[in-house]
């Protein structure tokens, strides 16, 4: 039996390697000329992992959209199997304070190094630079129109990770499954006309950044950069945000000695004045500043080349304990393709390992005719 996965990024190598087993060859096509890529670079090049380990009940909190799929899906495959998946095979872990799992190596390489020897050592067939233009159903196998000829498979798993426009999922058109438009989420604002991007560096460690006009509010750290606001908070509440920022255009919001030194310039308050002589309007300017600064955002910019989408295969269409296909036996969904997101802290990694090894697992099950490579 002949088992493909399109997509050699974290979700597609957890769910080739997966796959592997007796009788089964397994071939994994990744469009550009490398293999997880994402991986490589994510969390400042150290690849933050998972997160510190949770009852699922709380862990499905941090996904904006694919709470009660990942619910489901969390229960085969949790943060604690992530940690002793890795650990078993050599990569021990470290928890940071903020609960972000790295491993002790502190370098991304140590993850990729790890996932491309259990694929090499299971006989995972990479084919780079081999993109998908189209899926064909047949009978009970599935033809595969890559750049370098046509493939049947008896399985497939479809791992191609996220996009920002809907063109990229042109190849699925003929499975005939609901995608849901992409979006960006897990960003940070700019904000090209506020003054305070002058205290470029600055950070703050416990704030509300709230979207004005809704119920939309994260508490948790900020960072003023060149181009506006980021940090954590800021990202967690674009993630849980995106829907309605990109509905409204991303139109929204905002002691250490220069942001006291900001506020009271914007409250038009002079540097000769004393805060008891202070007019009452003065006060309430500062005050107004202090605990609600509005700030108008223009855009969004991708948090440190990392971009992570809202959209994709609509999750109703998926069966969360197996990722396969309603519409379609012998086909199946993991990582970003599906329409989940998490915000940031390892929790987008541990839903592309969870819907990777349940595909992987589950793909391998069943099987109808032995797949032909043609030639």
């Amino acid at each position: 039996m002949i088992i493909a996965v399109i997509g050699g990024g974290a979700a597609g190598f957890f769910a080739a390697i997966h796959a592997c087993g007796p009788g089964i060859q397994v071939l994994l096509f990744e469009k550009s000329p490398k293999v997880l890529s994402k991986v490589k670079i994510s969390g400042g090049g150290r690849c933050n992992v998972t997160h510190r380990p949770m009852e699922i009940s709380k862990l499905v909190k941090n996904y904006p959209r694919g709470e009660k799929f990942l619910k489901k899906a969390f229960a085969h495959f949790s943060i604690a199997d992530t940690f002793s998946w890795f650990e078993s095979r050599g990569v021990a872990l470290k928890i940071e304070e903020d609960g972000r799992v790295f491993p002790r190596s502190n370098t991304s390489q140590t993850i990729v190094n790890c996932l491309e020897v259990e694929a090499k050592k299971l006989g995972v067939q990479v084919q780079l630079s081999t993109g998908i233009k189209s899926i064909q159903p047949l009978a009970q196998d599935y033809a595969l129109q890559t750049d370098k000829g046509e493939v049947i498979v008896s399985k497939l798993i479809v791992a191609s990770g996220g996009h920002p426009n809907l063109g990229a999922y042109e190849f699925l058109n003929s499975l005939n499954h609901k995608l849901i438009k992409p979006i960006p989420s897990l960003f940070t604002f700019n904000t090209p006309q506020e003054p305070i991007r002058e205290l470029m560096g600055l950070s703050m460690g416990d704030t509300v950044v709230k979207l004005e006009g809704t119920k939309l509010s994260y508490r948790g750290p900020i960072l003023i950069t060149h181009w506006g606001i980021s940090g954590p908070a800021v990202l967690k509440l674009s993630a849980f945000g995106a829907d309605w920022l990109h509905e409204h255009q991303y139109t929204a919001f905002g002691i250490p000695a220069r942001l006291w030194e900001h506020f009271c310039i914007q409250a038009e308050i002079l540097e000769s004045q004393l805060f008891g002589q202070l007019p009452k309007k003065l006060q309430n300017k500062l005050v107004q500043c202090l605990f609600c600064y509005p700030v108008v955002m223009q855009g969004k910019t991708t948090f440190k080349e990392e971009f992570v989408t809202a959209g994709g295969v609509a999750l109703e269409e998926i069966h969360p304990e197996t990722m396969e296909s309603k519409i379609h036996p012998g086909i199946y969904f993991a990582g970003e393709v599906l329409n989940l997101d998490g915000i940031t802290g390892g929790f987008n990694f541990q839903a592309a390992w969870t819907t990777g090894y349940l595909a992987g697992i589950h793909a391998k099950k069943r099987g109808h005719t032995h797949g032909l490579l043609l030639t």
